[in-house]
């Protein structure tokens, strides 16, 4: 795991922004950027301060809006819900 991810340096700052944003999943950054969810903690890792970095993975961990398929069965559930 410890394979460096090589990405253009004018790219990073692009991968920090999309990594930081609530509403943009990991499989859309690796459409725009080609690099999957492993790759992309890797340079978060690398390029941020490690109390950033720590963070950032708290914020992360678990978001359904970070996951697709995660964000996809939430909104499915919530249309079955009946509204009181």
């Amino acid at each position: 795991m410890n394979a460096k991810v090589k990405i253009h340096a004018d790219q990073i700052s692009l991968v920090i922004r999309l990594a930081w944003e609530d509403r943009t999943t990991f499989e859309e950054i690796k459409e725009r950027t080609g690099l999957a969810e492993r790759e992309v903690i890797e340079v978060m890792r690398r390029e941020l301060k490690p109390s950033s970095f720590t963070l950032w993975r708290k914020r992360v961990h678990g978001r359904v809006t970070k996951h697709r398929k995660l964000l996809e069965r939430r909104l499915k559930s919530s249309d079955l819900e009946i509204p009181e």
